[in-house]
C-alpha cells in the first residue's frame, strides 16, 4: 500500500507540475507593486510566460519538491487511513463514523507528513534570481531546506500548520469516504 501510495502521488505530481507553479507564479506577481508585475492573467499565458523566459523546462521548476510533498501526502493519507480503521475497530466503532473518523485521522496526518515538503516546493517555486548577481537565492531543495532549518529551526516547516490542515483534511477525508464507497459499491456488485 505504501508504495502504490508513494508512486500514485509522485507520478500524479509530475504531471499537474507546469498548473502548480504557474498557480504559484499567479500568487506571488500579485503581490508585488504592479510596476514590477509580470502581467499574468491566467494558467496558460502564466505556462506562456514560463517557456518564453525558461524554455519548455521552466514548467518542471520544483518539480521534485512537487512530487515529494505529493508522496509524502498520499503516505500520510493511505497508510494512516488504513491503520485508524483498525483501532477504531478495535474500539468498537464501525460503519460510517469508522469511515469518517478514519479519515479525518488520516488527513491530520496528511497534513503533517507533507507541510515541510510544501514549504519547501513554495519557497523553491517562488524564488526569482538576485537582480544583481543573477544567482538563485536556493541551489536545490536540499540547500533550501538546510537553509529555512538554520534561520528557523524545525518547526518553521510547520508554520502555518492550522491553515494547512483545514485545506487539506477535507481534501483527504473526501478522497478517503469516496475511495471507501466505490470498494463497497464494487464488493456488492461481485467487482
Amino acid at each position: 500500500n505504501a508504495g502504490c501510495a508513494l508512486s500514485a502521488g509522485g507520478l500524479a505530481a509530475l504531471v499537474g507540475n507546469p498548473a502548480d507553479l504557474a498557480l504559484i507564479r499567479m500568487q506571488a506577481d500579485s503581490m508585488k507593486p504592479a510596476a514590477e508585475r509580470a502581467g499574468y492573467t491566467n494558467v496558460f499565458t502564466t505556462m506562456g510566460k514560463i517557456v518564453a523566459q525558461d524554455g519548455a523546462g521552466g514548467l518542471m521548476a520544483g518539480a521534485a519538491p512537487t512530487a515529494t510533498r505529493a508522496m509524502a501526502l498520499n503516505f500520510g493519507m493511505l497508510a494512516f487511513n488504513a491503520s485508524a480503521k483498525d483501532k477504531l475497530k478495535e474500539a468498537g466503532v464501525t460503519g460510517s463514523a469508522q469511515v469518517f473518523g478514519a479519515s479525518a485521522i488520516a488527513g491530520f496526518f496528511a497534513s503533517f507528513f507533507s507541510l515541510p515538503f510544501d514549504f519547501v516546493k513554495t519557497m523553491m517555486q517562488k524564488q526569482k534570481p538576485d537582480p544583481e548577481t543573477g544567482e538563485m537565492m536556493y541551489k536545490s531543495s536540499i540547500d533550501c531546506a538546510m537553509k529555512i532549518m538554520a534561520e528557523g529551526g524545525p518547526l518553521r516547516f510547520y508554520a502555518g500548520f492550522p491553515t494547512f490542515y483545514v485545506r487539506i483534511a477535507p481534501h483527504a477525508m473526501l478522497t478517503l469516504i469516496a475511495q471507501d464507497f466505490i470498494k463497497n459499491s464494487w464488493s456488492k456488485v461481485g467487482l
